[in-house]
């Protein structure tokens, strides 16, 4: 079904809009939460959480593509639950991630922090557009979905330890291109 009418049917408030949802973006979603808390249960949850938050959120809300609009919900929803159970460290798939941007990005944690999340958000974005089309989406199925380096190199059809120099390459110019705008790492 098309995502245009998936959303119709949440303007009318028709409860086959999860169904068809789930269906068509069930696997999509699971697959970001669970790379990002290692964890069946709590993935299934996030997707189900994911299911009722478009529920609510439609209307008022009318996404236009509704495959990234679900992503980033469910991905929000899944680094809400692993920052909360980050201190009893049951989670493994973040903090590689995390760790791997860490020289990247800085932490908004830090009171050296001289930019707004949205300034640093706009860099970012910025940065982005700028790559090759490959790169960008070899980038953000990396760092946004969570794929893992082993699979993105199978579909790449390069070898982990050469997707995993690109990778490296692609943190350094994110890191370059940041620090020539004045951000502070």
């Amino acid at each position: 079904m098309e995502d245009s009418r998936i959303v119709e049917l949440y303007w009318r408030r028709d409860e086959n809009a999860i169904t068809e949802t789930q269906r068509k973006y069930g696997g999509f979603c699971h697959a970001i939460a669970l790379r990002i808390l290692s964890d069946r249960q709590d993935a299934e949850e996030c997707v189900s959480d994911t299911w009722l938050r478009a529920w609510n959120a439609m209307p008022p809300q009318r996404p236009r593509l509704l495959r990234p609009w679900l992503g980033k919900v469910v991905r929000n929803l899944a680094i809400n639950r692993w920052e909360k159970s980050h201190a009893q460290k049951r989670y493994g798939g973040m903090e590689l991630l995390l760790d791997e941007l860490s020289d990247a990005v800085p932490s908004p944690h830090t009171p050296e922090k001289h930019m707004e999340a949205e300034e640093l958000g706009s860099l970012i974005s910025a940065w982005l557009r700028g790559l090759s089309a490959d790169d960008r989406a070899l980038f953000l199925r990396r760092y946004w979905n969570g794929e893992p380096l082993k699979d993105l190199a199978r579909q790449w059809g390069e070898s982990p330890s050469r997707l995993a120099r690109r990778m490296y390459r692609l943190r350094c110019a994110l890191k370059a291109e940041l620090e020539r705008n004045g951000v502070s790492l």
